[in-house]
């Protein structure tokens, strides 16, 4: 049974089962079923594909509204490093987080400001002696439950530290109840402004045995405009961010691999890509490296289908902002040069194929024969009438019992013309 809580959505009144999002789906997630698109929540990994190329607007992403921070006395805000680089001709990031303080938040803790922590955590864990390697990023959500759904003998490879969207989390929570001690933990709301609809999974349903520390998630898309219409360029903001170049980048593909100070690295983004490489790494077709960093959208976290602005322009934008700022400002100090165990997961979610057909190896052998032969009877153009992605997938389906043979239109139309 599943119980993994999604935060992509389908609106069955907008959508006319036009198969844009059954083509581009990268785990075949989607059918077309009486003219409308089905989501299988065993197979969708929250990438939100479907979202971006949907011509009518029938998926959409799942987030919290910022009326519902109302409910808290002490609102903190965690913004994306990929939110600096929606606005145009910005200077000065304190010009964006003095924006959410005048939105109504009381606090801001960047997010970009615990991916310096993160870095450093990293460079640590990667001379820890026998880790197996290369160690990939568990940064992108996307990237976990792929591994978990589809790769699981990469699973050891996982870096086990919590993202920096938690780490900042746990942090601002301490900060806050330091500094007032008439508050309670369920006073505190910590919101995060996220890019993608992923990250809200996360916040959901948590990642093994570990569970967010986050209360909210709303999108930048949602606190934009907002901000447009605060960041007053006229006045001087309070100086309150601590984030360097290293933290900024972490928004665009490569800046967490970077941050390694080690060569020995790749870095890849665009979830068809990244599971070409998926497929290298298990197969030990790669060389020697240290660490993999892989995003799930071009161009990393910019790439959201939850931000406002053209990936490559945003990247562009983040390049000149982070120029003139230190390398980092966030260092650890010598009696800290350790991994403090709060910021590890315990285990990785168990592996649950989505491509599993029977309930023994001799089932499934019996059913891929059938799947075989099956799929050599069909025209093989993929079409996608059959409301399936590919003629392959329609043949499982058919031996799976969820479809039936004649809803192949070419071969129905031969048979009737014969």
């Amino acid at each position: 049974m599943n119980t993994y809580e999604h935060s992509v959505l389908l609106d069955r009144e907008k959508c006319t089962g036009c198969t844009t999002c059954l083509r581009h789906c990268p785990t075949e997630a989607i059918r077309i079923k009486d003219g409308h698109a089905v989501i299988n929540p065993d197979r969708c990994i929250d990438c939100g594909e479907c979202i971006r190329v949907c011509p009518h607007k029938a998926k959409r992403a799942a987030c919290n509204k910022l009326d519902n921070l109302s409910q808290y006395k002490w609102r903190i805000a965690l913004p994306a490093p990929t939110l600096y680089g929606q606005f145009e001709e910005l200077d000065d990031i304190d010009y964006v987080l003095q924006g959410l303080l005048d939105m109504g938040f009381n606090e801001v803790y960047e997010v970009s400001q615990a991916a310096e922590y993160v870095s450093e955590y990293t460079r640590l864990f990667l001379k820890t002696e026998g880790i197996k390697k290369p160690v990939i990023s568990s940064a992108c959500p996307v990237i976990a439950r792929l591994i978990a759904l589809r790769f699981p003998y990469l699973k050891d490879n996982l870096l086990p530290l919590l993202p920096p969207m938690e780490i900042a989390a746990m942090n601002a929570r301490k900060r806050a109840l330091e500094k007032h001690p008439e508050l309670t933990e369920k006073d505190i709301g910590i919101c995060f402004i996220s890019p993608c609809p992923a990250k809200t999974s996360y916040v959901k349903n948590g990642f093994g045995n570990y569970k967010s520390n986050i209360d909210m998630v709303v999108s930048i898309s949602d606190v934009y405009f907002m901000l447009i219409n605060l960041m007053r360029r006229e006045m001087t903001p309070t100086p309150v961010s601590h984030s360097g170049m290293i933290g900024i980048s972490w928004a665009t593909s490569g800046g967490e691999a970077t941050a390694i100070f080690n060569d020995k690295y790749l870095a890849a983004d665009g979830i068809e890509n990244v599971i070409k490489m998926l497929d290298q790494i298990e197969n030990g077709m790669i060389p020697q490296l240290e660490f993999i960093e892989l995003n799930a959208c071009t161009g990393g976290c910019v790439g959201g289908v939850m931000t406002m602005e053209n990936p490559f322009i945003a990247k562009a934008r983040l390049q000149t902002l982070r120029r003139y700022l230190p390398v980092s400002q966030n260092f650890l100090t010598d009696d800290q040069h350790h991994i403090p165990a709060e910021c590890f997961f315990e285990g990785v979610p168990d592996y649950s194929p989505m491509t599993r057909l029977g309930s023994n190896i001799a089932e499934s052998m019996r059913m891929m024969g059938d799947i075989q032969r099956l799929r050599e009877t069909l025209p093989g153009i993929d079409c996608g009438s059959c409301g399936a992605p590919n003629c392959r997938a329609f043949a499982e389906d058919v031996i799976k019992g969820v479809a039936k043979v004649d809803a192949c239109v070419i071969n129905r139309y031969k048979n009737e013309n014969k």
